[in-house]
């Protein structure tokens, strides 16, 4: 290449009179500024995806405090029923205990789906966990003049935990999904499983295995058991109180939130029947579930009696063991066969199950103990392979982001309006149909109905399913005279030195 050349190839290089000698040098210098303009640009890719890895950890992770504090008062009903009798914790108040968690979770899921999508991502996660660390302190703390008293300040303090807890549900499962395509690419249903329902199994198994270890320390003093049992409750959410601190908004919120004006009947007219099934079905499932949860300890005690305390808390170790499976096995098959698929065939399978061992539950329980346990675990593992793996998915997927949060939060309270009910009615139908077995077979009855209902109703969201939607709904809200350019919020950056830095200079500067 000659001066000339080198000079008319690049306006700014045209000024300045150069020697054949020191061509090369300027060559090099601008290729190395044109290498060094790319790789800042690449930074901000870089910091967007480190942030995504952020979002989807730290979200997800404080939903270990659900599983925990729904799996824990299974063993604290059992504790507080061998301290006081069943003429003070008789069967209301147990029930009482179990279902303040679930009301207090029906108000967080719908006051905080409708804060994350109007106020935003952030905000919702710092707010749930100061009310679970608070509610899990109270709980810890309870007492009062009489028995009575104590466990009423334990009702209050369970149903503040349940606004905290029900409050995760949209803020902690709507943030990582929007977070997780960044993070892994077409494989957004697995990464969302892991790092919610899978983390809420554990949660449970976790539960389960902390009373044993209490147990074996302070022996038959249960006091201390119970309240240490509700007390470390308080560490999942102050694990990441600080990272939640330094969290953003997700950029899927940044692009397509609606803070004001939201057209909400034109939502409805759009998504009422979306919203209806996902919503039916989180009630189902939560129905059938979460008493089995709830009521598996008083379950074992029941088909064992007079087992000691620990015992009967080490097989729900095992019981709650089968939940961690199902949860993996789930998270693989959404994106391999379907959510659609894996719903169906999750809860067709449960219901075959829940309704054998409701039919053999007598000869069962009588002679082979241990197989009774097997089924109950393969019962609840099919539970989590199905339905608890696709009903926050399926509610996380079928709604734009600018309305993601509220709906997630409607479905996920009808789950708990579900778990509510379920749980206030396993006592009168254990009662009224001649056991345990009558809350089984009614269940498994609702199970294969439900899963007839989700194959053939149920949309299957593909990969690029979000992004999709949010086009179609914008298009959607501008064909019905919405003013589009209001969507977005403006995010924190330093756009102005980017700028700065990538704009190229004219010949004439």
């Amino acid at each position: 290449m000659t001066v000339g050349e080198a000079s008319s190839s690049r306006g700014s290089i045209s000024k300045f009179p150069l020697s054949d000698e020191n061509v090369d040098q300027v060559i090099t210098k601008d290729v190395s500024e044109e290498s060094d303009s790319a790789s800042i640009e690449e930074l901000p890719r870089q910091k967007s995806r480190t942030a995504s890895y952020f979002n989807v950890i730290f979200s997800g992770f404080a939903l270990l405090s659900d599983g925990y504090q729904s799996g824990v008062i299974s063993t604290i009903n059992l504790l507080l029923t061998r301290i006081y009798g069943k003429e003070i914790f008789d069967d209301t108040t147990s029930s009482r205990l179990s279902y303040s968690m679930f009301v207090g979770a029906v108000v967080g899921q719908l006051g905080f789906g409708l804060f994350i999508d109007r106020i935003g991502r952030k905000m919702g996660l710092i707010a749930t966990t100061v009310l679970v660390i608070v509610g899990a302190i109270l709980s810890c703390a309870s007492s009062g003049s009489t028995p009575q008293g104590l466990l009423w300040m334990m009702v209050i303090a369970r149903g503040v935990i349940g606004v905290g807890v029900g409050g995760e549900y949209p803020c902690s499962s709507v943030s990582a999904g929007e977070s997780a395509d960044e993070v892994a690419p077409g494989r957004r249903g697995t990464l969302f499983v892991f790092v919610t329902n899978f983390v809420i199994d554990l949660g449970y198994v976790i539960s389960a295995i902390v009373p044993v270890i209490l147990l074996a320390i302070f022996k038959d003093n249960l006091e201390p058991v119970w309240r240490l049992s509700l007390g470390l409750g308080v560490l999942p959410p102050l694990s990441v109180l600080y990272f939640r601190l330094k969290m953003g908004d997700t950029k899927s919120y940044q692009e397509g939130a609606i803070k004001r004006a939201v057209p909400y009947w034109l939502i409805i007219k759009r998504y009422w029947f979306r919203l209806l099934i996902a919503s039916g079905l989180w009630f189902v499932y939560d129905f059938i579930s979460y008493p089995s949860g709830v009521f598996s300890t008083i379950i074992v005690d029941k088909v064992a009696p007079g087992g000691k305390p620990i015992t009967v808390i080490a097989w729900n170790i095992l019981l709650y063991g089968f939940y961690l499976p199902g949860a993996i096995g789930g998270a693989f098959a959404v994106d391999k066969i379907g959510r659609r698929r894996t719903l169906a065939i999750g809860l067709l399978l449960q219901g075959i199950v829940g309704i054998i061992m409701g039919a053999v539950y007598a000869p069962l329980t009588e002679n082979c103990y241990p197989m009774f346990i097997v089924m109950f675990g393969l019962f609840l593992a099919l539970g989590e392979f199905g339905p608890g793996d696709c009903m926050g998915l399926n509610a996380m997927e079928l709604f734009p982001t600018a309305v993601r949060g509220t709906c997630y939060g409607i479905a996920a309270a009808f789950g708990k309006v579900g778990a509510t009910i379920g749980t206030f009615a396993f006592v009168p139908m254990q009662n009224s149909m001649g056991g345990i077995r009558g809350p089984f077979l009614v269940g498994s009855g609702i199970a294969i109905a439900a899963s007839i209902v989700a194959w053939f109703l149920i949309p299957d969201i593909g990969p690029e399913g979000l992004v999709e939607e949010d086009l179609a709904f914008k298009a959607y809200l501008a064909e019905n005279g919405f003013d589009v350019t209001q969507m977005g919020i403006a995010p924190k950056s330093t756009a102005p030195v980017d700028d700065a830095v990538a704009k190229p200079t004219s010949s004439s500067e």
